[in-house]
């Protein structure tokens, strides 16, 4: 019984506890800093309970829904976008003897999270049977192989060091030097990488204001409140993922491994939410242009460099 709570339910607790508490710091920290500068606002968003307050509102409000739309779909997206987040997080290795799975693929399992999750994001937007929530789900798709090639480069940059798409491994060959100083175009490509896979900031467009927040513009009450929680969900994993990669995942001195996995994370966190703020928001047509003409020959020279350091 004691083996089975080891390497079964621990794991799966530690994912879940991660992703909710993750969400609960990714409301507070994007609502806090969304209200800089407004001071009644600001002072509103500090407060610790500030979180479960908007929680409460979001469950107190009426659930809207649209005119005859595919409702098992409906709430199946959300509840698949959080299960691929899990996923996710869960190949991330939180000490040397802690790994809730340690897949010799994980680099792989992490890609097809990034696939999947765009054909839950379209479901969600079909779902509805709205034209506003369709188009936001088309444009999505449209610009998702803009940055999943990135991706792809960018990882298989930083397998080539550890020789191995296992994630332990490419935590390990990290001990004398991080990708992040290695690889130095690897971590802002796969940033701009993560703002793509949750939609975030300058690359909303699949909630765009433009669209009256296309996938969400029917969404309301619980529905609205259990899709952000899965949004914030993938943020989170994403965040851990990156640490990993780049940033030594749990390796550093004096503390104990997974307080280092988990600061690094919460950097990574705060970078995207800061980015999310700050850079100037494409439009669809301007990011394929940026993403094809840039972003991508840089992931590829990024891959050729990881490969002559490599061989070198």
């Amino acid at each position: 019984m004691a083996m089975i709570l080891n390497e079964l339910l621990l794991p799966i607790f530690v994912v879940l506890i991660t992703l909710i508490l993750g969400a609960g710091v990714v409301d507070y920290l994007h609502h806090a800093t969304s209200a800089l500068g407004k001071q009644m606002s600001l002072r509103r968003s500090l407060n610790p309970l500030a979180p479960l307050y908007r929680l409460g509102l979001a469950l107190s409000q009426q659930s809207v829904i649209t005119e005859h739309p595919d409702r098992l779909n409906l709430r199946l997206a959300p509840a698949l976008y959080f299960a691929l987040a899990a996923l996710g997080l869960a190949v991330v290795p939180w000490s040397a003897d802690f790994i809730p799975a340690d897949l010799v693929t994980g680099m792989v399992l992490w890609g097809a999270v990034e696939v999947l999750a765009t054909v839950v994001i379209f479901l969600c937007g079909w779902s509805a049977n709205a034209h506003l929530p369709l188009l936001g789900a088309y444009r999505y798709v449209s610009l998702g192989l803009s940055y999943m090639l990135v991706s792809m480069f960018v990882l298989i940059g930083v397998a080539l060091p550890a020789e191995s798409l296992q994630l332990s491994a490419v935590v390990e060959s990290q001990r004398e030097i991080w990708n992040v100083l290695r690889q130095p175009m690897g971590l802002p490509l796969f940033l701009i990488v993560g703002l793509g896979l949750t939609f975030w900031g300058p690359l909303d467009f699949a909630s765009s204001p433009d669209l009256d927040r296309g996938i969400s513009a029917d969404q309301s009450g619980a529905s609205r409140l259990v899709w952000q929680l899965a949004r914030y969900a993938m943020l989170v994993a994403f965040s851990f993922m990156a640490a990993t990669v780049f940033l030594g995942g749990w390796l550093g001195p004096w503390l104990p491994g997974p307080l280092w996995l988990v600061l690094k994370a919460t950097l990574v966190l705060l970078i995207l939410l800061w980015m999310g703020h700050n850079l100037p928001v494409m439009t669809p047509d301007k990011f394929i242009s940026v993403a094809w003409v840039l972003l991508l020959p840089l992931s590829f020279v990024d891959l050729i460099w990881a490969g002559a350091l490599a061989l070198w």
